[in-house]
């Protein structure tokens, strides 16, 4: 872990304050709670959060999902083998479903986020759309590549050097696409070939070569904050609020 020791895990630090309970009145808002509230804004009905061992005050926190009006899962992280693997352990119990992902500790703004790539992926019939931000540290990110009709070209992962700004921070996806990683991991750990991690944007890279239908959206003003790093964590309280400001408040 880059910034132990914590009192608690990253993904519960408390980065803002939630005013949403007019009896209880404002409480400590923890980090991953912004995503989860902007999947449920979007339509999200139910959450899978995919946890290794140790990480048990996630689910003490968040509990069964209700204060947020959430049907919140917890399910164990058994391939310690990049993004993808850990995804794929919630295969089972969404493999029909449309699925909204993003990073816990990543919090991002707007808050609309989600609703953008859902209504992409309508118009578009698309299989999978990535919302795209302007990259404030590319050497850390996924760098996308766009050709000339602003299409995904390629995606860079924690490129040593570029020239290009834009990363992609969340995602929308099909059944289509579910099924897609499921095979490609599926057949990794069927020729054993777990010498190199896996990210999700090689996946993306994956899909980019077959009959997969890859979307963007560019969120022109959006805003997002890793909070893995000391220095990211300690501005993480001012971020918040200083974008909250501009925001509505999520109900």
């Amino acid at each position: 872990m880059r910034i132990a020791p914590l009192p608690c895990s990253k993904e519960i630090f408390p980065v803002g304050i939630d005013e949403s309970d007019a009896i209880k009145g404002p409480r400590p808002k923890a980090a991953a709670q912004y995503l989860l509230e902007q999947m449920r804004n979007a339509g999200a009905q139910k959450a899978y959060i995919i946890l290794r061992s140790g990480k048990w005050d996630i689910p003490k926190y968040f509990e069964d999902g209700s204060r947020l009006n959430l049907d919140i899962a917890y399910l164990i992280m058994r391939r310690p083998y990049g993004v993808p693997y850990t995804l794929d352990q919630a295969y089972p119990f969404v493999k029909d479903a449309t699925i909204l992902f993003g990073f816990p500790d990543i919090i991002m703004f707007p808050n609309e986020v989600f609703t953008s790539m859902l209504n992409k992926r309508k118009q578009g019939g698309c299989d999978i759309v990535v919302a795209l931000f302007s990259a404030t540290q590319p050497k850390k990110m996924d760098m996308v590549e766009l050709d000339a009709d602003n299409n995904i070209k390629s995606i860079h992962i924690k490129p040593p050097q570029t020239t290009l700004d834009l990363t992609w921070i969340a995602a929308a996806w099909t059944p289509v696409f579910t099924e897609f990683m499921h095979a490609l991991i599926s057949d990794r750990l069927n020729e054993q070939d777990i010498s190199k991690e896996l990210y999700i944007g090689d996946v993306i890279q994956a899909a980019l070569g077959s009959n997969i239908k890859v979307s963007s959206v560019h969120i022109k003003e959006g805003r997002y904050l890793d909070i893995g790093t000391p220095e990211d964590l300690l501005q993480s309280t001012g971020f918040v609020q200083s974008l909250e400001a501009h925001e509505k408040p999520l109900k």
